[in-house]
């Protein structure tokens, strides 16, 4: 199994979307490669090319769906509750119709569609990711510091990285630490991994709800 975790940006700000290719090997996820500054048209090449290797699952950290009328959707207010138990804060779940959220939200659904669409070699599946949830909720409670700095502090990214390294994901670039941007694609990896491989579990599941939302949330 290929897994695939991207941090997308909107669709003006390609710089700051990182994509992150792993390869399953027994228990662990073996580093393939990873990417920054792509285009729709970009993710979508990788991602068939890696879906004729093998089966593919994809964690996008991005709103896959809104709620019709605006506002939180549903998992969205429940995910609020769950970092917030773990001692996160609870501003960075915020709704997909937010106006510093709508393009993202365009894109994600977007994007999301598309790769449905390929003309893949072998299964893709999709989830949506929350990856500083992904690191909260398998981080001990005295080590979530790290959680609520890493997108300012270079010592907190490269505890993560290897904390990462602790989960399964092997030989993570150190060049990793020097943004969050690819400390949160690795993390949505993780989460997409947890979430489908069976011998683990996603730590907070809301499952998809079908036509208006899509595609199972998890951390």
């Amino acid at each position: 199994m290929r897994v695939i975790g991207i941090d997308l940006s909107g669709p003006r700000n390609h710089k700051d979307t990182v994509f992150t290719i792993f390869e399953q090997d027994g228990n662990q996820l073996k580093f393939v490669k990873w990417a920054n500054n792509l285009s729709d048209q970009d993710i979508l090449k990788e991602v068939f090319e890696q879906s004729q290797l093998d089966e593919v699952v994809i964690g996008i950290d991005a709103p896959l769906s809104y709620e019709d009328g605006g506002g939180d959707r549903k998992g969205d207010r429940e995910l609020r509750k769950f970092i917030v138990d773990l001692g996160m804060r609870s501003g960075s779940i915020m709704p997909p119709t937010l106006n510093r959220m709508v393009y993202l939200t365009l894109r994600g659904i977007k994007l999301s569609r598309e790769i449905e669409n390929l003309n893949a070699g072998y299964p893709i599946s999709l989830v949506e990711v929350h990856p500083g949830a992904i690191i909260g909720s398998r981080l001990s409670k005295q080590n979530i510091e790290y959680v609520l700095a890493y997108k300012q502090d270079r010592s907190a990214r490269s505890y993560i990285r290897n904390w990462l390294a602790e989960q399964g994901l092997l030989q993570l670039p150190i060049e990793m630490e020097d943004e969050s941007h690819s400390i949160d694609a690795c993390a949505a990896a993780l989460g997409a991994w947890h979430w489908k491989d069976p011998s683990y579990s996603a730590k907070w599941i809301f499952p998809a709800c079908h036509p208006l939302h899509p595609y199972d949330y998890c951390c």
